[in-house]
């Protein structure tokens, strides 16, 4: 579980987070939506620690996340698996040596142990046999699947998820949503989602979140999204259906 109390962020003169107080559980898809300049964005990136809060706490699992020392959050960052926007793979090198990064990085397994587990994550994501290719043979989705392998390679507690389906057709993009949703409830991970994509919302949002001029303006399950009569949330989801369908 990841606790946010009462969290304040600003830049300069601008107040980009206001007191926003919510939770993500175990087990579930906790999706963050709001429209863009929101803060979504900027609260996704307070939580891993990318940026300070200026009041408030982060607690991971009871432990204060953001009074740690840069120290001890490293321990805490190796219980995170991050999903960038776009893959973020690196372009010289192969499927088998992205994945294996945060092996690397942050493990003490041999390289047997290494590559095994390397197998496994790209089986689970179903890459087997791609691990000598190199990204710039792989399509989009292909990317996104080697990406969430390598977040995945260090079996989480924790994973973030940025705009996971930006750039992805709808057929694809549902496959990785599945995708997540199958392996959130399969290894009990508390996932965190920032997405404008309502199709997400619909078909995996165990919990979302809606940011709105930097605050929680609402927040529920994806049963409750198309039923609430809140003004602003309303006026946000038939936007963004509307966009979908007239771009179809």
């Amino acid at each position: 579980m990841i606790k946010a109390i009462n969290i304040n962020k600003s830049f300069g003169d601008k107040h980009v987070l206001k007191n926003i107080t919510t939770e993500f559980l175990p087990g579930q898809n906790n999706l963050i939506i709001g429209q863009s300049g929101s803060g979504k964005t900027v609260l996704m990136k307070c939580l891993v620690g990318l940026f300070g809060i200026d009041s408030g706490e982060i607690l991971y699992d009871d432990r204060v996340f953001s009074k740690m020392s840069f120290k001890q959050k490293k321990s805490i960052r190796k219980e995170i698996g991050m999903l960038f926007q776009g893959g973020a793979l690196f372009d010289y090198m192969t499927v088998e040596e992205n994945v294996m990064f945060p092996l690397n990085m942050f493990s003490n397994m041999s390289l047997d142990e290494r590559k095994k587990r390397v197998d496994f994550c790209l089986e689970r994501v179903h890459l087997e046999h791609a691990n000598k290719l190199m990204p710039s043979e792989l399509s989009g989705g292909m990317i996104k699947r080697v990406a969430i392998a390598r977040a995945i390679s260090l079996n989480p507690k924790y994973l973030f998820c940025d705009e996971p389906n930006s750039g992805l057709d709808p057929q694809t993009a549902n496959v990785i949503d599945n995708l997540i949703d199958e392996i959130t409830k399969e290894y009990n991970i508390t996932t965190i989602i920032n997405t404008h994509d309502m199709n997400s919302v619909v078909e995996i949002g165990d919990k979302v979140a809606f940011i709105y001029k930097g605050e929680l303006w609402w927040e529920g399950g994806k049963e409750d999204i198309l039923n609430t009569d809140n003004k602003e949330i309303n006026e946000f989801v038939f936007a963004s259906e509307l966009t979908r369908k007239l771009k179809q």
